[in-house]
């Protein structure tokens, strides 16, 4: 079958790879003019990384991602409250895990799949129209298309969603809280695989030095409003707003934000649908089923999802239908388990009150204990779902 995929970020580079391999034609278009790059670090373990043992490309995630060796919590003065010791953490999903850029994992994906496949960069869809037979599609450049298939994985504002199931406003839950990511070159003070972290009712502020003399820094805020879309100096003023009057190395963040190698802001939120399909159109990753930032293992799940979509499209040899009830099927308590969990997190990343602040801080100086950590997390870190064969 002929199959567009709308999104070049995790999940539709994977489910090109898998398409490509089980015998059909997908065609990838992406919106932005070449793979997106920046982002924040993502936690990469679990099923995620069953699908790219398949994929054959772990040694190259592995060799791009990081060990970070301590978690450090730091008070307004940068004095260490709490630390934890990450190696143990990884050593107990045996060698199976790491933090990968967002970026990178998107190129080493998009790398496997090799010469051959349809790549349109800096076009999206502008109209589908599914008749039941055939999709056709009006590219935004203009030329007009047919299908078999379409499958959105163009993220959290997916246009295929909004065009095929309807408003962003009838699947989104917000939870509250807005995230900021941006690469600093020459940023110090500089610890190497250290992740440094100062919360405080509202906010968690987060570094992490990275290769090249740059470092990552997250800002993870308590906010209601609006963040611009596609937009990145009103959103830079807009967290120059938000954080104005913050301590601690805050203010040399910010006095920064222009000289950023990259730059992402968005609101943290959810997609929750009845329904991944419709007809002959489908959704994977955050445009069907987003997490949130909070969850840190989205790329991972989109992976998932786009593999098993694939799996079921072999296995229903060409019924759609048959394929995409299989995939909701498969994967529908999964997904919204992880969902679940990451509403859980956001008072461990910015705190509603003191009390919640307090309750955190405890909770970290505890899992510094020999054994805690690895009783609290070290289950977490295998993902309880059987992946469908898929032939290479």
């Amino acid at each position: 079958m002929k199959v567009l995929i709308v999104g070049a970020g995790i999940a539709g580079p994977t489910l090109a790879y898998w398409l490509q391999r089980t015998g059909h034609e997908p065609t990838l278009i992406e919106s932005a003019p070449q793979l997106r790059q920046g982002g924040y670090l993502v936690d990469f373990w679990g099923a995620g990384f069953d699908v790219a043992e398949r994929m054959g490309i772990t040694d190259r995630i592995l060799e791009r991602g990081y060990r970070v060796r301590e978690v450090r919590e730091v008070d307004e003065g940068g004095r260490r409250i709490a630390s934890l010791d990450a190696l143990k953490l990884i050593g107990g999903a045996d060698g199976r895990y790491t933090s990968v850029g967002r970026s990178d994992l998107s190129e080493v994906i998009f790398d496997a799949i090799g010469p051959g496949m349809e790549t349109i960069f800096g076009q999206t869809v502008g109209a589908i129209d599914d008749d039941g037979r055939r999709v056709r599609v009006q590219l935004s450049g203009g030329a007009e298309r047919e299908f078999d298939l379409v499958v959105g994985a163009d993220g959290l504002h997916s246009t295929v969603r909004r065009q095929v199931f309807g408003a962003e406003s009838s699947f989104e839950r917000r939870l509250g809280i807005a995230v900021a990511a941006l690469d600093l070159p020459g940023y110090v003070p500089r610890e190497e695989l250290v992740a440094v972290s100062r919360t405080q009712v509202g906010l968690q502020t987060l570094r992490l030095s990275l290769r090249d003399d740059e470092t990552l820094i997250l800002f993870t805020f308590r906010y209601d409003g609006e963040v611009p879309q596609d937009d990145i100096p009103a959103q830079q003023q807009l967290l120059r707003d938000l954080l104005r009057g913050v301590g601690w190395e805050v203010p040399a963040m910010l006095e920064r934000l222009s000289q950023a190698r990259t730059f992402y802001m968005d609101v943290a939120a959810q997609i929750l649908m009845p329904a991944w399909s419709r007809g002959r159109v489908a959704l994977i990753g955050d445009a069907g089923s987003c997490p949130s930032l909070l969850a840190g293992q989205g790329s991972a799940l989109a992976m998932i999802e786009a593999y098993v979509l694939a799996a079921e499209l072999h296995r229903a040899e060409g019924d759609h239908r048959a394929a995409f009830a299989g995939y909701q099927r498969r994967l529908g308590t999964f997904v919204r388990s992880k969902q679940d969990a990451a509403t859980k997190l956001a008072g461990a990343f910015a705190p509603r009150n003191r009390r919640q602040l307090a309750l955190r801080n405890t909770v970290i100086r505890m899992m510094g204990l020999p054994g805690v950590m690895q009783l609290a997390v070290g289950r977490s870190l295998r993902d309880r779902i059987e992946l469908p064969a898929v032939p290479a």
